[in-house]
């Protein structure tokens, strides 16, 4: 297994002879990075019905959104693997802000045009930043430390990514949802377009200012030594590990994406909860709080238990807690539900951290792979609506029990590298 090493230059010194050295404020300023990430990819949520009222769409063309920017991780993960692989952590991280900010400053022109198509290409630049964030970022937070201690890390600082999806919704509620109108009356004449404007303009030039603290800020170099047994002609692609693991990621955000984007029509059914729409949403945080705290709680036990099998361990329940759901009804199915938020709080840093372990000189290549298999947040909430629509809600919950099924397995058996 190739060990990364830390450039000399920029390693924070070690406190003794032999000790290993201190990460804890690289470690710190990443976590304004992961929670502007969670900030950025669920402020553009609340937008969603608007868009949808203003321009008169569908709900195939308003869905266009969640295909744009997921769709950015499917084009953009690769080629961000190639760009961090070639500049380095930092560079790709520089970057992705600088992305992102120009992203947000296009929601600007796009307003005053009121030309949804230029919303769109607002939010594919947006995203393609939040990508090279991702793709920089996580296999950065992995190798900046102890092999052991990988998903532990990983996980703390994205449970900073799920305090900005939590922030982001009561911010954005009033900055921006409270100076537009109600949605029966909204339409492109009648909405004021620096209610969106002026918001993102804050966003772009706070990504900006980050961009320059980080730039000046000295973080620890990683270099991978070479790995005898590492073939010349080898991508990270030939490691089964790595594959299993991309697969592993597009099932667990399309089992999660899947269950969130569906929560509320499924407390309104009259045999679950019977919830009006609005009290429905408010449920919701309980959904994604919980993958919150589960991610702090997560941290800690990371560092106690073996990951794989804490992996598997949180998939059996997920996979419990929906079968109960559906299986009942009332506040008992309501409840289940939503605590599998709570379940998938450890998946993806944990999956993420399994995948590209031993990969030396692999690793931002792998981390672009594993990041365009996030694209299953597109395509399991897709299917997941075809299941519902020819046979009914409860039924389409099979599809994320599949997912977490093959998450229990991987946590076990596929994340287990084995040598070609």
């Amino acid at each position: 297994m190739a060990a990364p090493i830390l450039s000399t230059a920029h390693a924070p010194a070690a406190t003794e002879a032999g000790a290993q050295p201190r990460y804890t404020s690289a470690l710190s300023s990443l976590t304004v990075l992961f929670f502007m990430m969670g900030f950025i990819t669920c402020l553009n949520d609340i937008l969603i019905p608007y868009l949808k009222a203003i321009f008169q769409l569908s709900y195939a063309q308003a869905n266009l959104i969640n295909l744009c920017f997921f769709g950015a991780y499917f084009f953009m993960g690769i080629p961000a693997g190639l760009l961090v692989q070639r500049i380095g952590y930092k560079g790709g991280m520089l970057t992705g802000f600088v992305v992102a900010a120009l992203g947000c400053f296009l929601f600007y022109p796009a307003a005053d045009s009121r030309s949804y198509p230029f919303f769109l290409v607002a939010l594919f630049v947006l995203a393609t930043g939040v990508v090279l964030l991702q793709v920089a970022g996580n296999p950065y937070v992995a190798v900046l430390g102890p092999a052991k201690s990988a998903p532990a890390r990983l996980t703390l600082t994205q449970a900073f990514n799920s305090l900005g999806t939590t922030v982001a919704p009561l911010l954005g509620s009033a900055l921006i949802l409270s100076h537009l109108p109600d949605l029966d009356t909204a339409s492109a004449a009648a909405i004021d377009v620096k209610a969106v404007q002026t918001p993102y303009l804050a966003i772009g030039a706070a990504l900006l200012i980050i961009s320059g603290l980080l730039a000046i800020l000295k973080l620890p170099r990683i270099q991978h030594a070479a790995d005898p047994t590492d073939h010349a002609g080898r991508q990270a692609w030939h490691f089964r590990h790595l594959v299993l693991g991309a697969v592993g990621i597009f099932a667990y955000v399309g089992g999660e994406v899947a269950i969130g984007s569906h929560i509320v029509s499924y407390l309104h059914l009259p045999d679950v909860a019977g919830l009006a729409p609005k009290v429905a949403g408010e449920q919701v945080s309980y959904y994604w709080g919980g993958a919150m705290v589960g991610r702090f709680i997560g941290a800690y036990l990371l560092n106690k238990v073996n990951p794989g099998r804490l992996l598997a361990l949180n998939a059996v329940g997920a996979v419990v807690l929906v079968l109960i759901s559906v299986l009942s009804t009332g506040s008992v199915a309501m409840w289940a539900l939503l605590a599998v938020g709570l379940m998938n709080s450890i998946m993806f840093a944990t999956i993420f951290t399994l995948a590209v372990a031993g990969l030396g000189r692999h690793t931002e290549q792998a981390s672009g792979l594993l990041n365009v298999a996030i694209v299953g947040g597109a395509v399991v909430p897709m299917l997941f609506g075809l299941v519902a629509d020819a046979a009914s809600l409860r039924w389409a919950f099979v599809l994320p029990v599949l997912c977490y099924v093959y998450i229990m397995w991987y946590g076990l058996k596929g994340h287990v590298p084995q040598r070609s």
